[in-house]
């Protein structure tokens, strides 16, 4: 049995469309004259809210202001963001045999509601988001306190920092082909595993136990 972590935006959910829009419109009720593309959030070693605000030319003094009204805006929507297609299923599947968990720079109201949605609250037994203090890196190894220090970690996500927060917490990290960031990029963090589908996430787990 391993602990299995995931980061949530761009590896459980499709949020890319959400993130752009969402950041554009706080950009402009904030004032702030920058129109959010895609390289905007892949060029990004560390993803989060913050970073991406920064990323935006949100000045200092409003970045926690944007960060609040991204993720009440994230909160606010009418249906949670979709699941990246083959994803539930793997979800399933590895929660049978594997502690899941989620650490993630989104609040746990939001990912709880994606959860939900999608039906797989059963499955994730840790979540940390935003609200939990800490850095990324903090989280993975408090993650690991909650149920067994010799228990074997693995990170799951989308962006160089997801990677870095891993190798930081002496975790196994894998990097997905599918999030906001580029596989040439993430590559160049050395991840230990990279997976190109979701269904790819089984044959690695078959292969550690």
């Amino acid at each position: 049995m391993s602990l299995i972590l995931f980061d949530f935006d761009g590896v459980l959910a499709d949020t890319l469309n959400d993130l752009l829009q969402f950041g554009q419109e706080a950009c402009d009720e904030l004032g702030v004259k920058h129109t959010a593309t895609a390289h905007d959030l892949s060029s990004l070693e560390v993803m989060s809210f913050a970073t991406y605000g920064r990323q935006l030319e949100v000045p200092e003094a409003l970045v926690n202001e944007f960060v609040r009204r991204c993720l009440e805006k994230i909160a606010a929507k009418k249906f949670p963001p979709a699941i990246f297609a083959g994803l539930a299923e793997v979800v399933r599947a590895l929660s049978a045999s594997h502690v899941l968990g989620i650490v993630t720079t989104n609040s746990m109201q939001n990912v709880k509601m994606f959860l939900s949605a999608h039906g797989l609250e059963e499955c994730f037994q840790v979540i940390h988001g935003i609200d939990s203090p800490g850095s990324k890196a903090e989280k993975i190894s408090k993650a690991r306190m909650q149920f067994s220090q010799q228990v074997e970690v693995f990170m799951i996500g989308d962006a160089m920092s997801d990677i870095q927060a891993a190798q930081a917490a002496s975790a196994q990290s894998i990097a997905v082909g599918w999030g906001h960031q580029s596989l040439e990029r993430l590559v160049t963090a050395k991840p230990d595993y990279v997976v190109h589908a979701p269904t790819e996430l089984l044959k690695v787990f078959a292969k550690v136990g």
